[in-house]
């Protein structure tokens, strides 16, 4: 389970950025919520890869 600590943290960031993508899409800033999506989906494909 060490190893995974990497992994771990990637999805927490992945999580975090969804409750911004919610936020930015609820205040009318799409490009920000695209732009965090794009963010999201990369820490979550970096979440798997590491794992």
């Amino acid at each position: 389970m060490s190893d995974n600590w990497t992994a771990v943290a990637m999805a927490f960031v992945a999580l975090f950025l969804v409750g911004g993508i919610v936020s930015f899409y609820k205040q009318g800033l799409k490009k920000g919520a695209l732009l965090l999506a794009v963010l999201a989906a990369m820490a979550t494909t970096a979440a798997v890869l590491w794992w």
